[in-house]
């Protein structure tokens, strides 16, 4: 049967909104007729009649800034001058009463910026575009619809009054799977299906239209769930997990006096959820105030800082007990401001909420608010719930509501017994109000899967080759502790981390059972590297105030810890090695933390977190990056950062404690990263089945983990045998007579390298296993970049190629050892071979450089330093000193071409270009106008900007990208 054309899926949606839903059909096909309707809209919706002129003027305050900026105008109500004189004013959107807005639908409007583009369904409120649909017909890609979004924005959103740039959410959809997000620059990982709220998905457009496109919902959605995320500059809408959650919560306030729990799974943005939650209840008239109260100093300070970037100053924090009482009470005086400030959201630690509602000094200042309804938000409930505070907290307050968010619910199987009793979450916090498990977040891709090893096979000495010990017949303590042990583990971390990390991409974190066998490793990993064994940077911390040994064998419980402020018990051997250990980070980093000082040792734990946290941002010197984090508890629980991808285990884990740890792996960046890597020193295999089978619902464990490295091996060989089928050999790939060949040729062989990509980290991995040959695979990769080059570097052409919203997925095939510097110390080699060698190593580099797509755009410039520079060079030590100022001179040459060609302003065009390269994201329309010495007729404005921006991202990828690092 024929697939579905685009528009017939694109009549039926707008009858379905017309007659189904009650949209209002609107004949629009360009921005003239976009503007009419918005003018009208607008009176309609505001009971008013506005001139041209004054109508102008709303169009001006309208035409300010980029997609965040105008979401923000989007939620404000302009003020405009009336012909009369007095002033006006418009609201562009009811955000209280949002079923009270205008809603249209129309279809194919075209708008003409860089290239005329014509877009599939646009619904308006009020007049303006506020969700864009674009369709595909079945049987094609649904990236391919998110990829033609990206075009557009890049194209003609901003075109004129860029009024597509208020689209607040995209929905994409190929009739049979459809998605929505936000209107920001993410990518396709972080789209989303909606689901009902036993998180079955709604994937066929028709059902979800019904839904999700109904006009009091979409509206609600709009009004009331999406952030703008002040950090980032950034929409994010929340996902239908995160919605059903807040949802039950606010109907529970509203309706009744009883406490709940969400269940959903780490790494599902649980921080995210509960701010969205404590923002709609603070604008509830019966409630007084919302605490949230987290169980940490650490997730005190993070909590805050995310909260604000979410909403610049909603949340008030306190330094101590005494600060916390008087937000309490209203009576805190800004240090800025000089006046008493309201706290209507309230962060605090439970430590500090305990002092004063305990603390004689503290409870006559509590008195006044301990008969207000208050709404109480526990971060991670299990941890911090068990003991006397929760009982205290419920005697004290009269009139409060508890909610408790977690990943791991403490149930009556992994139950621990307290001065009180085995009390479960369900115990402490009633009714579950909605739950979001591993298995649901693995399914939709909002978490990664696991890749679990812990069967792996061992020699403990030198000389007992045909003597295996595997972990599993390993349960002896001695056995953990011995030399022979910590030496084989070093040593085969030191083996397989850059495999496991994908060469330091990524980074890991190494736990183990006790700070002595910490020490025992540390120690170690720090001999072997001043050997000259690894240049691995292996940093460590732990709480040498407290016994921080591991008791999780038996509770499944990670312990909490401390930064030594209030510490009875310090052991000063534990704290001379942790300053030793410190004097090494603070040698490698240039920093002077110490832990004489409990603030300078807290310090010292924030920038650790700081250097693993921000390695997933744009612009992070990876020269500070941190390889191996080594612990015994710390960051196992509440840390997350993207850029860790493997867990290395040498202690007992169980229960909540074992998915905790695991879960520091499973962020969602980019393609390269596609699974955890847990690799286990100990007999887990058991425990890992039951805590996964625990969290999930039963599910079973196979949907959590991945499979054997047998398996896909399988799967590459059914991939490959695709591949044969449309291209048998690396010449037909030349032979594709039409774009709907090398589709298939790009979609085949893209299966490949995801396939590669996820099998290399396996310590099994061999090219042997493949059925391809590495330099066959290397040749198809060449052809494969070919085309993307097609695609990518065309920037004067129209859309004409069903290539061009294609993902390449260019990131799985980039090898991040593979830059400038590594050829150069290949030019060094190729100084120094034997003159019947020189031809076959010089024909090995250039074809290095064909293969390598960070390299391919430089392959001209180098092989001009080959046969220009190279044979005058006498020493091939100055071989590096030499290639750079040879390649500062030609970037300057290539700069100078650049602006002249294109009259610009050279210091202007520099700047621009720097902060491109630092942040990594394009300049604007506007900053690129203002580097241009003459500005161009107002019609081509936006088409010369985009031939400009194009020649920019060249340069900085011929210069800039995979260039001459330090290594």
């Amino acid at each position: 049967m024929a697939t579905q054309p685009e528009g017939i899926l694109e009549r039926n949606l707008v009858a379905q909104l017309t007659d189904s839903l009650g949209y209002d059909y609107v004949d629009i096909k360009d921005e003239a007729g976009l503007l009419s309707n918005l003018k009208a809209q607008l009176e309609k919706h505001n009971g008013l009649r506005m001139s041209g002129r004054e109508f102008s003027q709303i169009l001006n305050k309208l035409n300010k800034g980029g997609v965040f900026d105008r979401a923000k105008i989007l939620r404000e109500r302009l003020a405009y001058e009336k012909d009369d004189g007095s002033t006006g004013y418009v609201r562009l959107l009811n955000l209280e009463h949002w079923c009270q807005n205008e809603f249209q639908v129309c279809r194919q409007v075209s708008i003409e910026g860089s290239y005329l583009n014509r877009y599939d369904v646009t619904l308006l409120i009020n007049g303006l575009p506020l969700v864009q649909i674009e369709l595909k017909r079945r049987g094609l890609e649904l990236k391919e619809a998110f990829n033609q979004i990206n075009r557009y924005k890049k194209h003609s959103f901003w075109a004129a009054y860029g009024l597509f740039q208020y689209v607040q959410i995209f929905v994409i959809s190929n009739g049979v799977n459809t998605k929505y997000f936000a209107n920001n620059p993410l990518d396709f990982k972080f789209t989303n299906y909606w689901a009902d709220r036993d998180n079955e998905k709604t994937t066929r457009l028709e059902a979800f239209a019904d839904v999700f496109l109904e006009k009091c919902h979409v509206s609600k959605m709009i009004c009331k769930y999406i952030v703008l995320h002040e950090g980032d500059k950034v929409l994010m809408v929340l996902r239908p997990y995160q919605f059903h959650a807040v949802e039950a919560i606010i109907e529970r306030v509203q309706h009744s006096r009883k406490n709940g729990y969400i269940w959903h799974t780490t790494g599902s943005g649980k921080t995210l959820t509960s701010f969205k939650a404590s923002q709609i209840l603070v604008k509830l008239p019966k409630v007084h105030k919302v605490v949230f109260v987290v169980d940490r100093r650490d997730l005190d300070d993070q909590t805050i800082r995310e909260f604000d970037a979410f909403q610049k100053g909603c949340v008030d924090s306190s330094d101590n007990t005494k600060i916390l009482v008087q937000q309490f009470n209203d009576t805190y005086i800004d240090p800025h401001t000089k006046e008493p400030k309201r706290a209507d959201l309230i962060v605090t630690t439970i430590q500090k909420l305990n002092h004063a509602i305990k603390n004689k000094k503290y409870i006559k200042g509590m008195e006044g608010v301990k008969d207000k309804r208050l709404v109480f938000i526990f971060d991670e409930c299990h941890r911090s719930q068990f003991g006397e505070t929760h009982k205290r907290i419920k005697a004290f307050f009269t009139d409060i509501q508890m909610f408790g968010f977690t990943g791991t619910p403490i149930f009556a199987d992994n139950a621990t017994r307290n001065e009180l009793g085995k009390r479960t979450t369900k115990d402490l916090f009633d009714k579950c109000l909605h739950q979001y498990v591993i298995t649901d977040a693995i399914r939709d891709v909002n978490v990664l899967r696991f890749s679990v090893e812990y069967n792996k096979v061992f020699h403990l000495k030198e000389g007992a080759a045909e003597q295996d010990i595997k972990v599993e017949d390993i349960d002896k303590k001695e056995t953990f502790a011995s030399d022979e042990w910590v030496d084989t583990v070093t040593d085969y971390i030191i083996k397989h981390h850059d495999r496991k990390t994908h060469h330091r991409f990524f980074s890991a974190i190494f736990c183990v059972s006790s700070i002595d066998m910490l020490c025992k490793y540390y120690d170690l990993f720090y001999k072997k590297k001043k050997a000259g064994k690894h240049d691995l940077r292996v940093a460590t911390i732990f709480s040498y105030g407290t016994n921080e040994e591991d008791p999780s064998d038996i509770t499944g419980e990670i312990p909490d810890y401390s930064f030594g402020e209030n510490d009875g018990y310090v052991n000063k051997h534990t704290r001379d090695k942790m300053e030793e250990y410190i004097g090494h980070y603070n040698e490698q980093y240039k920093t002077k933390f110490n832990t004489r000082d409990s603030k300078l040792f807290y310090a010292y734990f924030k920038d650790i977190g700081k250097k693993l946290k921000d390695r997933e941002k744009t612009g992070f010197d990876d020269s500070g990056h941190i390889d191996i984090l080594l612990v015994v508890n710390m960051f196992l629980t509440g840390f997350d950062a993207k850029k860790i991808n493997t867990l290395y285990v040498d202690k007992n884990l169980k229960h909540h404690g074992l998915i905790q740890a695991f879960s520091r792996t499973n962020r969602i960046i980019g393609q390269k990263k596609s699974h955890g890597f847990i690799v286990c020193f100990r007999n887990l295999k058991k425990a890992t089945d039951e805590a996964v089978k625990m969290f999930s619902n039963k599910t079973p464990v196979e949907e959590i983990l991945l499979e054997p490295y047998e398996v896909y091996v399988e799967k590459f060989g059914e991939a490959l045998a695709k591949l044969y089928e449309i291209t048998p050999d690396i010449d037909s790939v030349d032979g594709l007579l039409t774009e709907e060949d090398e589709l298939a040729f790009v979609q085949a062989f893209r299966q490949i390298i995801r396939l590669k990509n996820l099998m290399s980290g396996f310590d099994e991995f061999a090219f042997a296993d493949l059925g391809i040959s590495e330099q066959e695979f290397e040749d198809f990769k060449s052809k494969y970049l070919d085309l993307y080059q097609k695609v990518k570097h065309d920037h004067e052409k129209e859309k004409v190629s069903i290539l061009d919203d294609i993902d390449f997925e260019i990131e799985l095939i980039q090898r991040v050892e593979i830059n400038v510097g590594y050829i150069i110390r290949l030019l060094q080699e190729l100084h120094k071979s034997k003159q019947k060698d020189k031809a076959k190593k010089r024909a090995e580099i250039m074809k290095l450089l064909g293969g390598e797509i960070q390299l391919r755009s430089k392959r001209e410039l180098i092989e001009k330093f080959i046969n220009e520079q190279l044979p005058k060079i006498k020493d091939p030590e100055d071989i590096p000193k030499l290639f750079k100022i040879y390649w500062n001179a030609e970037r300057q040459r290539a700069f100078v071409k650049l602006y002249k060609t294109e009259d610009l302003k050279p210091d202007v065009a520099r700047e621009v270009i720097e902060e491109f390269i630092y942040t990594g994201r394009k300049p604007l329309t506007s900053q690129v106008t203002k580097m241009q010495k003459s500005k161009p007729p107002f019609l081509e404005r936006n088409k010369s900007a985009e031939r400009i921006m194009g020649k920019i991202e060249d340069f900085v990828e011929l210069f800039e990208e995979g260039g001459l690092e330090e290594e």
